[in-house]
């Protein structure tokens, strides 16, 4: 039998035809001889209907075997259901089954193959193929599927050339660890799996492509948080001649077209552009949500002399003071409740955690006997108190303080429900400092790449101040995650060498590393620069999931594993003496 059919195709007009179809039989009902039998495939499903009246007994012997998860092909007529289903696309009608064929049997599955599973997400992964049954998880690949296409067909159209870069590279340890792959033909010498294609897309640009795009793979030994994956994809964009508006413009247009596509929302362009400045100090992040208030509120000025030696010593060491006001809420939380607050503003390396209530006109908290007249009427000026708020306060060094106000903010906005989870809200952050400096290592890093560019007012304090350096990237930000980063590239020589030297690498260090690129940047290298965009991400946004686990075909645990296929594993003694390896393991 052909497929005539698929599952979620047949309506009421198809009445009395004879139809042939194939799928799973997600759910098997026997009501007193007549058997029901719910089959399923990725398009949906379609009640067939065996009646033990109407069919030779073989026929109905080979129904009363099926189970659930069997796979079956059938012929039959359609009919007019008598009890429809009006929660399903195809419940007006059933096929009446006149010939059935199981094509393969099937145990009873260690989960419910269905959108609301009771399974632990450690089964769904052992059990992934399965998992991938579920109409939900199909949902989800359909539109990473369309995602894909949308964006291949929007940059082809604006002349940009897809360009596969190598997967086996060298390893350029500055950045995450790298995943590395021994060669056998080079023994003791490594490939490495690419952390991005940055050096390669720059190369791109060297050799005059102009416009570059790759839905790249790419692979960070890191550690994982629900957000991300040792190896995920990235939709890698690299351009010449286009400033970074130019560049933003693009990606604006490209986000508002996936947008119209999969969701049929209308995203306004162009989006806000923020600093990191404002986004640190307003919402505690570099990358903020802004759906919804609580924003941090500057108070140095109020506590100028103040008593809470605290609040003075932070002060003293030209730290800042923070505060959000969470509107109506402190009936809300016990100081039980607040301690739990506290233990994630430490979390986030603040010290501790202040806090004010306002009932009948009075502060009470934990420093409300330090707080004077003058100081209880500024806060109540500054941060409009009003009846039964509760105020949050950090002091410390300016990023410190954001930072862990910051992840207060995030945590009482969806502990209170204050997150509009309609609203798609993008922004631009720029102006990011060009390098963080590292006590421990008593070294300056860069905070996006070696490669990103100065601002070209900060160029005379590349090697003098770095810390005074702002760099030409810009990172877009959906509802408090970074979906994307990119910057300006560096594109001459000597500036090069200048970075590198800033970041403490010798020029022989530097060549070592990425010597291939400095030699290229000899003969006639554009102005350029581009964005990586995390596919992931943007699907987990789009199918409103905060797992990114659940768009992604076979993903890692938390812990870098493969529960389905049991990697990472050993491997025999005889391929790592070919590969000139001796494994040595700590028995602790």
């Amino acid at each position: 039998m052909n497929r005539t059919h698929n599952n979620n195709e047949l309506r009421i007009e198809h009445v009395g035809q004879v139809v042939e179809l194939k799928g799973w039989a997600q759910k098997v009902r026997n009501l007193g001889g007549l058997i029901f039998i719910d089959l399923r495939d990725r398009y949906g499903v379609t009640q067939l209907v065996v009646n033990p009246k109407e069919v030779d007994e073989q026929l109905y012997e080979t129904a009363i075997k099926i189970k659930n998860e069997y796979v079956l092909c059938v012929k039959g007529v359609v009919v007019e259901r008598e009890s429809k289903n009006p929660n399903l696309p195809t419940g007006d009608i059933e096929v009446k089954v006149t010939e059935l064929e199981i094509l393969a049997e099937a145990e009873t599955p260690p989960m419910l193959i269905q959108d609301d599973t009771d399974a632990l997400e450690d089964t769904r992964l052992k059990y992934r193929y399965l998992d991938l049954r579920r109409p939900k998880m199909q949902r989800n690949l359909i539109v990473r599927s369309k995602v894909m296409q949308i964006v291949r067909n929007y940059l082809s159209s604006l002349d940009f050339i897809e360009v596969e870069t190598p997967i086996l590279t060298k390893s350029t340890p500055e950045g995450a660890r790298d995943y590395l792959v021994p060669s056998r033909v080079h023994p003791g010498e490594f490939y490495a799996l690419p952390q991005s294609p940055q050096i390669f897309k720059q190369l791109c640009m060297v050799a005059g492509l102009e416009r570059y795009f790759q839905i790249a793979r790419c692979f960070r030994d890191e550690d994982l948080r629900a957000d991300r994956q040792p190896e995920f994809t990235q939709i890698d964009i690299e351009t010449s001649f286009l400033t970074a508006e130019e560049i933003q413009t693009i990606v604006e247009n490209l986000f508002a077209k996936i947008f119209k596509e999969i969701k049929g929302i209308d995203i306004k362009v162009p989006f806000d552009r923020v600093s990191y400045y404002e986004a640190m100090s307003r919402y505690g992040s570099d990358k903020p949500d802004r759906r919804f208030g609580l924003e941090l509120v500057l108070l140095n000025d109020i506590f100028e002399n103040t008593e809470f030696s605290i609040f003075k010593q932070v002060l003293e060491n030209n730290g800042d003071i923070r505060a959000i006001n969470v509107k109506n809420a402190a009936d809300k939380y016990s100081r039980k409740e607040i301690d739990r607050l506290t233990n994630l503003a430490k979390k986030y390396h603040a010290k501790g955690l202040a806090y004010l209530k306002y009932n009948n006109g009075e502060f009470n908290g934990s420093f409300s006997k330090f707080l004077t007249d003058n100081e209880k009427q500024a806060l109540i000026k500054r941060l409009n108190v009003e009846e039964n708020d509760l105020l949050l306060f950090v002091s410390d060094e300016f990023e410190t303080c954001c930072t862990a106000l910051g992840a207060l903010r995030k945590q009482v906005g969806k502990e209170l429900n204050l997150i509009n989870e309609d609203v798609y809200d993008f922004l631009w952050v720029v102006d990011f400092q060009l390098f963080e400096y590292s006590p421990e290592d008593g070294r300056y890093y860069a905070k996006h790449h070696p490669f990103t560019s100065p601002k070209p007012e900060s160029l005379p304090y590349l090697t003098s101040d770095p810390a005074k350096c702002l760099a030409q990237a810009y990172d877009i930000v959906l509802n408090g995650y970074e979906v994307g980063g990119g910057s300006i590239r560096i594109h001459r020589r000597e500036v090069q060498n200048q970075m590198f030297a800033a970041l403490g690498f010798t020029q022989e260090e530097a060549y070592k590393r990425f010597g291939f690129l400095l030699d290229a940047f000899r003969y006639g290298t554009p102005p350029h620069g581009g964005i990586a965009l995390g596919l992931d991400r943007i699907i987990m946004l789009l199918v409103n999931t905060e797992n990114i686990r659940d768009v992604i075909a076979f993903p890692k645990t938390q812990s870098a594993t493969c529960l389905m296929s049991d990697a990472p594993s050993k491997v025999d003694t005889k391929q790592l003496e070919e590969l000139h390896i001796k494994v040595t393991v700590d028995e602790e």
